[in-house]
């Protein structure tokens, strides 16, 4: 991973996950090809619990790089997205 991608993931840990996703944007019109950014995008969309979009950043990484490390968190959201029962709560 080279040192802007490193600088936004720090700023999205920093709690500035708007401006982080808006420099991967930019960083990914420069760098289409970066499974690296679509894997750190999708750890931003799914900091603000924005299930969907992380599964389509996570799914076009796995697709650039299968061997990705999204793999492992695009599984995981479906599980818990499979398990989670909204009408439980509502009872």
């Amino acid at each position: 991973m080279d040192k802007e991608l490193n600088e936004i993931k720090e700023r999205i840990a920093s709690g500035d996950i708007d401006g982080g996703i808006l420099l991967l944007k930019q960083y990914i019109e420069r760098f289409p090809e970066s499974h690296d950014a679509y894997f750190i995008w999708g750890n931003a969309c799914r900091r603000k619990e924005d299930w969907q979009g992380a599964l389509n950043a996570y799914q076009v990484a796995i697709d650039i790089n299968p061997e990705s490390p999204a793999r492992l968190a695009y599984d995981a959201i479906q599980e818990v997205l499979a398990f989670y029962n909204k009408d439980m709560f509502n009872q």
